[in-house]
């Protein structure tokens, strides 16, 4: 059984669709995090960092429970695990090339352009620039990948699809373009409503559906999420 900790954001998608791909038993508890229920000490047990997604496998290696988190690291795991999504062996440089590239590049960048994009003061025009330049950049990359081809490695979908589908599902709220937000980037778009069309996808979209997360962007939910930017009590 895994249990996964859980709030409907980017990250978590990622952990959801490899999930329902796979048809792994899980369970999903809920981390609200405007309501900062990622900094409980409890939570901080399982994810020092006091983020989601996180998992414990209670099905561990040798039988032993088995905690992660960060979703790189989470689908690597399960990746592992069940020896799905990893590509084939000659690939697999390749494979955890573009994982990173996402991990390291394109996810944080999409998170910083949402962040000075959307919750920011206003007037900070010099981060607004660096962020949206960046993430048009790992997007441009990411589009000269995608030429020809069907998946970002090989010819299966990898952890590193399931990875990337979880921003670029978001891209419309990264790019702050509702409308058609892909349509300077043709291969990712295409690329997209394939990765989109999967059974898989429907189900992981309806992950954590009925749980009611705080919606409000109220002080406590600022607090909660920017804690760096309040002295500390």
């Amino acid at each position: 059984m895994i249990r996964f900790y859980f709030h409907p954001t980017p990250n978590p998608a990622k952990v959801s669709l490899f999930l329902e791909e796979t048809g792994l038993d899980y369970e999903i508890i809920p981390v609200d995090t405007r309501k900062g229920q990622q900094h409980d000490p409890e939570f901080r047990k399982i994810n020092p960092n006091g983020k989601v997604p996180a998992i414990v496998d209670t099905d561990g290696p040798g039988g032993v429970p088995a905690t992660v988190f960060d979703s790189t690291a989470i689908l690597l795991y399960l990746a592992e695990k069940t020896g799905r999504f990893f590509g084939q062996p000659k690939d697999r440089g390749e494979v955890l090339s573009w994982l990173m590239f996402i991990a390291t590049g394109l996810g944080p960048f999409s998170g910083q352009a949402v962040h000075f994009q959307h919750a920011a003061p206003a007037g900070l025009d010099y981060a607004v620039n660096r962020y949206r330049r960046e993430i048009d950049r790992h997007y441009q990359v990411l589009n000269q990948r995608l030429e020809g081809r069907t998946y970002i490695v090989g010819d299966e979908c990898t952890v590193a699809d399931i990875s990337a589908w979880g921003w670029v599902d978001r891209a419309g709220h990264v790019f702050k373009k509702p409308e058609d937000p892909l349509g300077d980037y043709p291969n990712v778009k295409r690329w997209f409503q394939a990765m989109d069309a999967r059974p898989a996808t429907a189900r992981a979209r309806k992950v954590g559906a009925d749980i009611d997360f705080k919606k409000t962007n109220d002080e406590e939910a600022q607090r909660a999420l920017f804690p760096s930017n309040y002295p500390a009590v």
